[in-house]
């Protein structure tokens, strides 16, 4: 690794602060366990000047109830997430996608925050040396379109139409599906608001902001969550497909669902007419599977990775029959 800046901050103001003096120079760090990895093989464009440590400024590290709404704060690690009984009680969707979530380990380091920001895995982007200057490095093509895209965009790009590259997240598919806030050193945003795709960018944030919290509304009474995930190794790897669903029933009829698909698009993929098919129905297996055709309607898969529309189908039917499954 090349030398660098190594700046603690010890309030929210700091680090935004300090992000600002740095510029495009400078990147913030919690876990590390995305960034580190990164720097080491030097994948981008330009190396960071600065690092800027959230881990030092205190008060981010909370889970807690408050006026009918969740709070977490950005610096909490995924592990504790995963085994809070309060959020594997009321908002389980979280809890599950927290679990799954990379290692143990991993998880013992890893925040929330950082897996709601972190960078995308395509194999040509983080090819070590910048060896692939593609669309998200601000360069003219994405090798995907013509390599090897396994583990692909099933519903199109992005960056001018053309990057296929997925959005990687375990916990933004349950955030959406919770209907979740994010709020930042500047602003609130709904997590479903909250990703963009840009050159060397995931999210909405500007340089020099930070998440801060993330508040999720206490569910309706009838409402329960779910996630399921696909990988190739269970214990550690990322999903090829993910999906995060919340379904309201009463007298047995469905009266709200938010079903929200990830690793199939460049942003976490709200599937609203999964949600629309199981609306005034009640949960079968035939609406499962209904809900799950319609997910896919529009689906573009390429060359290698058509396999990825089943497997989404089925994550969506199993997500709300996990729902039904609680009530």
């Amino acid at each position: 690794m090349r030398k660098f800046i190594h700046a603690n901050a010890k309030t929210v103001e700091e680090a935004v602060s300090l992000l600002k003096r740095y510029g495009d120079k400078a990147v913030p760090i919690a876990g590390g366990t995305d960034l580190m990895g990164k720097m080491k093989d030097e994948i981008l464009p330009t190396y960071p000047e600065a690092i800027i440590n959230l881990k030092t400024i205190p008060g981010l590290d909370f889970i807690g109830e408050e006026e009918g709404e969740l709070r977490i704060g950005a610096l909490t690690r995924l592990e504790d997430i995963a085994t809070d009984s309060l959020i594997k009680r009321r908002y389980r969707a979280l809890s599950e996608a927290a679990e799954r979530t990379a290692s143990t380990h991993l998880r013992e380091m890893g925040t929330l925050g950082g897996n709601l920001c972190q960078d995308i895995r395509c194999w040509f982007y983080r090819n070590p040396k910048n060896r692939f200057p593609c669309l998200r490095k601000g360069g003219g093509r994405c090798y995907a379109l013509e390599g090897d895209n396994r583990y692909h965009s099933i519903f199109g790009g992005s960056v001018s139409e053309g990057c296929m590259a997925v959005h990687p997240s375990d916990t933004a598919p349950a955030l959406i599906a919770l209907d979740a806030r994010i709020l930042t050193s500047r602003r609130t945003v709904r997590a479903e608001d909250f990703f963009e795709v840009g050159v060397c960018r995931t999210t909405v944030l500007d340089p020099d902001e930070i998440v801060t919290e993330i508040r999720i509304p206490t569910p309706l009474e009838g409402a329960k969550s779910s996630f399921i995930k696909f990988a190739l190794r269970e214990s550690i790897d990322f999903p090829i497909v993910n999906c995060g669903a919340m379904v309201t029933s009463s007298s047995g009829i469905v009266t709200h669902a938010r079903v929200c698909l990830n690793a199939v698009w460049v942003k976490p993929y709200r599937a609203i007419k999964a949600e629309e098919a199981i609306v005034g129905k009640p949960i079968t297996e035939e609406t499962a599977e209904a809900a799950g055709t319609a997910a896919v309607v529009g689906a573009k898969p390429l060359r290698d990775n058509g396999y990825m529309v089943q497997i989404a189908k089925t994550m969506v039917k199993r997500a709300i029959l996990a729902c039904a499954q609680r009530f």
